[in-house]
């Protein structure tokens, strides 16, 4: 709250001409009278109230809930005088950002008494005047008591939403980094012994190749044997890293979408086939990069996932209705990681930017038959 300066709420519900109309309307109200006292002394407590309504939100501790009391003095008296209640609506927008859980309730239990009480007094001071805007009184004595709990719930929310954000990512993060430190030890483990077992032999060989060249033969043959076995190792241990595939990628996407109230149509098939593993771990990534950039910047209500397999090439489609984006701004929100895991498969990536974001992802599908291994 300490670099809040906007005197017109946001956030609401309500619109921000709504708001202007409410800064507006208790000049009309005060030059209803005839006295020039009481104009001016009505001019006043407008500058005065929002001027210690501005105070109030770049305040901390006990000086709010001065700056609050005066507000609502403020208000009573305009309610009394001139027969505007609709100060009580900022302060019921103010009294919702209080996230001190006893400052909260004590206020908002104040304001709706007081504001009650005022309106009382006010019917039986001129009843004309309040009749005469009765239908509004009774909507900002709903606001008063409805705005404070959905503002406090809704800032609640965020706060906890921002947090598990947090430590999604901080647990991201230090799953990335496990499985860094695991990819390396399993490398050190499977490559390092057979490498230098390998450089050694290779110093023998060379040395026995002209005063032993039946040892040097022996040595060239373990060399040989050796790589072959580190190379089996590296491949079973490639393949025990099996990524994502995009048909299970495509139920946490879905699931994910869901969650943020974002319909999902899917078209095509997600199950591949004939495909190798790195082309559908690389569409995996795109697929989870692509809807978290939805989710997170799009505003979006509906996405549409399409997914073409043919002969040479596999398409995948992922649009939103969100807003419109610069696309600038859309190729520093991961998209650029996009383009680098594409290019290692040869694939590409195409952006359109119209109502919504539209990417389209091209990737050839390149089978290698290896019928007969030849490694010397």
């Amino acid at each position: 709250m300490k670099n809040w300066f906007h005197i017109i709420p946001k956030n609401t519900g309500l619109s921000s001409y709504i708001w202007v109309i409410f800064c507006i309307l208790p000049f009309y109200f005060i030059f209803k009278s005839s006295s020039i006292i009481e104009i001016l002394f009505g001019i006043t407590m407008i500058f005065l109230f929002f001027g210690s309504y501005r105070l109030s939100f770049i305040s901390e501790g006990w000086p709010v809930y001065i700056w609050v009391s005066i507000k609502m003095a403020i208000n009573m008296v305009m309610t009394i005088l001139f027969g505007y209640v609709y100060f009580a609506l900022f302060l019921a927008f103010f009294i919702g950002k209080i996230q001190r859980k006893i400052g909260f309730w004590v206020l908002y239990a104040i304001h709706i008494v007081s504001t009650s009480l005022t309106i009382v007094v006010s019917v039986l001071r001129d009843q004309s005047l309040i009749m005469s805007q009765l239908p509004f009184i009774v909507i900002t004595v709903l606001g008063v008591v409805m705005l404070p709990l959905s503002i406090h719930n809704r800032i609640k929310r965020e706060v906890l939403e921002d947090k598990l954000e947090d430590a999604n990512e901080k647990i991201s993060q230090m799953m990335v980094m496990e499985e860094r430190q695991r990819i390396a030890r399993d490398l050190h483990d499977t490559l390092g012994q057979k490498l230098s077992l390998i450089g050694l032999k290779s110093d023998l060989a060379g040395k026995l190749i002209e005063k032993n060249p039946e040892n040097a033969k022996e040595e060239i043959k373990d060399i040989h044997q050796t790589a072959r076995t580190a190379l089996k190792e590296v491949r079973e241990m490639v393949s025990d890293m099996k990524g994502t595939t995009i048909k299970d990628e495509v139920i946490r996407v879905t699931q994910l979408l869901t969650a943020a109230n974002i319909e999902v149509d899917m078209k095509g098939t997600p199950h591949l086939t004939d495909t190798p593993l790195l082309v559908e771990n690389v569409l995996s990534m795109c697929l989870k990069e692509a809807v978290t950039n939805i989710v997170k910047h799009s505003e979006a209500s509906k996405c549409d996932i399409y997914m073409k397999e043919s002969e040479d090439e596999v398409i995948m489609e992922i649009k939103d209705n969100g807003k419109k984006v610069d696309r600038d701004i859309v190729k520093g929100n991961g998209l650029r990681g996009m383009d680098e895991r594409l290019e290692f498969v040869n694939g590409s990536l195409t952006i359109e930017v119209t109502n919504g974001m539209s990417l389209t992802i091209q990737v050839p599908k390149v089978i290698q038959q290896v019928t007969k291994e030849e490694f010397l």
